[in-house]
């Protein structure tokens, strides 16, 4: 059995990097062990893992690449190094990433409508509801924990439903269990009705037409949605605004909220999201994200009642090729 050594170096905490590995403050474990004969030969990641259970392998590996391991006080270099009998291994336990996900972060939120039960913001493009694998800081749960401190009572800091991250626009969050319940029932029940406005590829025929086609996991690609035969039910109305120059400006009406509806939907008909890469869109008009803007969201207030309609005016981006294609500025879902 390994045992730990009563005669380790100490281990110098300055040279675990807050820049490089984004600790914020968090308390970093070092643990040591004296390496056996038994584990004698071992690589170092697997020793790592024996030291470190909780973590995982991966996890560990890049702590080996951040310089947060030693061997002898000097930096251990590869996970597959193998280690001696005698040697000294040090580990600072830098947490991951995920778990230090869910923590307070001012990030500026764009306010439309907040009272004791919920608040209405303004989502920009470019920010993350929820974090995820490749954004665990800087998203909008970060933000909302940092905005009140009833936030980390809640599931997902309140978060009842989602824009995608190029999506902007208006978005309903609970500040109370209650609220959180009553709205996510209410959106369950399509009691809470939500407008869109986009740019799509093509020119579309008729004045308005409703899609009604289940969406699921596209077969083909893990990180895109498709119509398929095995998805969730899935309806979207789409009224057509204007044409130019082979763009349709639509408002679109959801009825149900699948991931990605709208921009699987349109797609599945020819019309592509402009700038939407995924689902086939290009760039045009200046758009360089998919043109699509939550522009109205109406609801009854779970506490008062009281129906509330709010409206997003457009970013600048899409505020201004939607001109080039209505003739008008799109600042509100009229």
């Amino acid at each position: 059995m390994e045992a730990q050594s009563p005669q380790v170096p100490a281990f110098d905490p300055s040279g675990v990097d807050p820049e490089s590995d984004d600790t914020s403050g968090a308390e970093v474990e070092t643990r040591s062990l004296a390496v056996s004969a038994v584990a004698h030969g071992q690589r170092l990641d697997k020793v790592l893992v024996s030291m470190a259970p909780e973590f995982s392998r991966s996890h560990l590996q890049s702590l080996i690449a951040a310089a947060h391991v030693h061997v002898d006080g000097a930096v251990a270099g590869l996970p597959s190094k193998r280690l001696k009998v005698g040697q000294v291994v040090v580990v600072a336990l830098v947490p991951t990433e995920e778990s230090l996900a869910f923590r307070p972060e001012a990030i500026g939120l764009n306010i439309l409508h907040e009272d004791a039960d919920l608040l209405v913001i303004d989502k920009p493009a470019g920010l993350v509801v929820h974090p995820a694998p490749g954004n665990w800081s800087g998203t909008l749960l970060n933000g909302l924990l940092a905005h009140h401190a009833g936030a980390a009572h809640l599931p997902r800091a309140g978060i009842v439903h989602r824009l995608d991250k190029d999506t902007s626009g208006v978005m309903v969050v609970g500040k109370t269990l209650a609220a959180v319940t009553a709205l996510t029932r209410d959106i369950a029940a399509r009691r809470v009705h939500r407008s869109y406005l986009a740019l799509a590829h093509g020119e579309m025929l008729s004045e308005s037409l409703s899609i009604e086609a289940p969406i699921g996991r596209d077969p083909a690609s893990r990180i895109k949605m498709a119509v398929v035969a095995s998805g969730k039910p899935a309806r979207t109305d789409v009224e057509r605004l204007a044409v130019q120059g082979g763009v349709s400006a639509v408002r679109c009406t959801l009825h149900t909220g699948r991931t990605h509806q709208i921009r699987v939907h349109l797609s599945s008909r020819g019309h592509p999201l402009v700038a939407d890469a995924i689902y086939g869109g290009r760039p045009t008009l200046s758009m360089t994200r998919q043109a699509l803007h939550a522009a109205r969201l109406s609801f009854e207030h779970p506490t008062t009642g009281r129906l509330l309609d709010v409206r997003a005016a457009m970013p600048d981006d899409l505020a201004a090729a939607w001109a080039q294609i209505v003739g008008v500025s799109g600042d509100a879902d009229d």
